[in-house]
C-alpha cells in the first residue's frame, strides 16, 4: 500500500512540474529583436535623404534611430575615393553601436562604391547583408551624358576600366549575403539586366523606375525581410 501510494505521488510530482514548466514558457515575454546596423549609400546626383522613406518604413518595422545611418558623400569624385570613406564610415557605426556587424544597403552607383570596398577594402569582414536596389553593376550606355563630366559618371559608363576590374573573377566575394533588386523598365539602367550579380539573389520588382527603387515600399519589404 505504501509503495503504491510513493508511485502515484511520484507520478503526481511528475506532472505538476511538467505543467509548470510549461507555463513558465508560455510566460516568458518575447525577446526584442536585435538588428545589424544598416548603412545606406545613395546614388549619383543625390544625398542621404534619399533614404527618408525607407528609414521610417525600417523605424515603423522596430530599428531604431542609431541602427539606420544614411550619409552624404561628394557623388562626382571616383567611386574607389568614396569606398575609402565608407570604410570609415561602417567603422564610426560599428564603434558606436558595439555591432560586428552591418548591412549595406545601396542604390544605383552606390552599388560600385560599396562593391568595390566588399571586394578591396576587406569590407567583407564587416558587412553581413549587401542589398542593391537598381545597382548600376555591370554599367549603363545612360551614363554618356555625364561621363565627360564627373569620374564617377565615366566609371559608371558600361565597358570602363572599373567595371571590368570591379567585376573580374567573383562579383560577391566573401560570406556576405547578396541581394540585387531590379526593374525591367529602368529607364537609366541600359539595359536593366545590368543590375544583376553573379552569386546574388536577383530579384526582378516588376516596372517601377529607377528613382522610385529605393523608396518603393514593396521593394522595400523584401529588403526588410532579406536583411532580417
Amino acid at each position: 500500500m505504501q509503495r503504491s501510494m510513493r508511485r502515484i505521488l511520484a507520478v503526481l510530482s511528475a506532472v505538476t512540474a511538467s505543467l509548470l514548466l510549461s507555463l513558465s514558457l508560455t510566460a516568458s515575454p518575447a525577446q526584442a529583436a536585435s538588428h545589424n546596423p544598416i548603412v545606406f549609400v545613395h546614388g549619383i546626383s543625390s544625398s542621404s535623404s534619399s533614404w527618408d522613406d525607407w528609414i521610417a518604413d525600417f523605424k515603423a518595422d522596430g530599428y531604431s534611430a542609431s541602427e539606420l545611418d544614411a550619409w552624404s558623400y561628394d557623388w562626382s569624385q571616383s567611386n574607389a575615393t568614396t569606398a575609402q570613406q565608407l570604410a570609415t564610415e561602417v567603422k564610426s557605426v560599428l564603434a558606436r553601436t558595439g555591432a560586428s556587424k552591418v548591412d549595406l544597403v545601396v542604390h544605383s552607383m552606390g552599388a560600385l562604391s560599396a562593391r568595390y570596398y566588399l571586394k578591396n577594402l576587406g569590407g567583407t569582414a564587416y558587412v553581413d547583408d549587401f542589398v542593391s536596389a537598381a545597382g548600376v553593376n555591370h554599367g549603363t550606355t545612360t551614363a554618356s551624358w555625364c561621363k565627360w563630366l564627373y569620374t564617377s559618371c565615366a566609371e559608371m559608363y558600361t565597358g570602363s576600366s572599373f567595371l571590368t576590374s570591379l567585376n573580374s573573377g567573383d562579383e560577391t566575394p566573401g560570406s556576405v549575403a547578396y541581394a540585387s533588386y531590379w526593374s525591367n523598365c529602368d529607364d537609366l539602367l541600359t539595359p536593366d539586366t545590368t543590375a544583376i550579380l553573379s552569386g546574388a539573389t536577383n530579384v526582378e520588382v516588376g516596372c517601377i523606375s529607377h528613382t522610385d527603387m529605393n523608396n518603393d515600399y514593396g521593394v522595400y519589404e523584401q529588403v526588410r525581410d532579406f536583411v532580417a
